[in-house]
């Protein structure tokens, strides 16, 4: 999959692709419908099946922290996009100027005259350009005017509820891991670099990687059970905690993860790290002796949920 970071560097040899648009945040069951729909219609055109996202997410830019909390990174939308057959991601950065574009223009000038879309796979309730003012029925009555097809995605639906990113977010925040990754369509993972910390679990027995999450907002908070794993590595189990650390006065969310049987240096790896199960929410601690009896309880839940019980 090739990867186009910028308006700027569309070049005249990417004219000529199917087309769709949007966050895709997650990269859900919904997405993957949509994706194989549009990939279908690139084999038949002999074109690339290309899909424009944005970062930051619009939301992000707009909103800040009460954006909704972000579901995956560029990063994770590269790996899984380039798996459902994605042969081009447009990433636009979503700045101040971009966002002043008018949605004229962003017809006009990205999607006829830099990409030449010949088929538009869209959301009928998809806005886009200054203010919001464009719309599908403004893309349907390009397409008639540039010889090109605007088609709506339609909503997929698994037992009674539409597949969205807001649910999967709300199944998410209950600890619902299993129905989350029954609507991804893969499991929940959070992936990023291991960075040194200030060694507190270490002291506690409990040594962990600690893994910036890259979010203003983290879509799950509390204690899990956890596999992670990275390049050519075995899986390891262990428990994770994703927050604020209350009880050492932490300022930043963060990913915390002890692995079980474990004590190799990981520090500067990037790691995937999938939220098996829930056990518990954050919560402050009296003290240290109360948190390390509680990380103790905690990874005796986490070994029994993982199959795990030895140790």
């Amino acid at each position: 999959m090739e990867l186009i970071r910028g308006t700027h560097n569309i070049l005249p040899a990417h004219h000529g692709c199917v087309l769709t648009i949007g966050n895709f945040d997650g990269v859900h069951r919904g997405h993957a419908e949509v994706i194989a729909k549009l990939v279908k219609k690139a084999r038949q055109l002999n074109v690339p099946a290309t899909l424009m996202t944005f970062e930051p997410q619009p939301q992000e830019m707009f909103s800040g922290d009460s954006a909704p909390a972000r579901l995956s990174t560029l990063r994770d939308k590269i790996i899984l996009l380039e798996e459902l057959g994605i042969d081009r991601l447009v990433c636009i950065n979503f700045n101040a100027k971009f966002a002043d574009l008018s949605a004229q223009d962003f017809i006009d000038k990205l999607l006829v005259e830099s990409l030449g879309v010949k088929y538009l796979v869209i959301g009928d309730d998809f806005c886009f350009g200054k203010q919001r003012k464009g719309n599908f029925e403004m893309l349907k009555l390009a397409g008639e005017k540039h010889q090109f097809a605007v088609v709506s995605t339609q909503s997929f639906v698994l037992g009674d509820k539409r597949v969205s990113s807001t649910e999967i977010r709300n199944q998410l925040a209950k600890g619902n891991l299993e129905q989350a990754r029954r609507l991804l369509g893969h499991p929940f993972t959070l992936c990023g670099k291991v960075a040194h910390g200030e060694k507190i679990g270490r002291t506690l027995g409990f040594p962990t990687a600690n893994i910036a999450l890259k979010r203003q907002v983290s879509p799950v908070r509390g204690v899990f059970a956890v596999k992670m794993y990275w390049d050519d590595s075995d899986i390891y189990d262990g428990v994770a905690n994703v927050g604020f650390r209350p009880t050492v006065n932490g300022q930043v969310c963060q990913l915390e993860v002890h692995l079980f049987d474990f004590d190799d240096d990981l520090y500067g790896r990037t790691v995937e790290v999938e939220l098996v199960a829930k056990i518990r929410d954050e919560q402050p601690f009296k003290s240290l002796d109360a948190l390390k009896k509680q990380i103790n309880n905690d990874a005796d839940k986490a070994k029994a949920l993982l199959g795990n019980d030895a140790g």
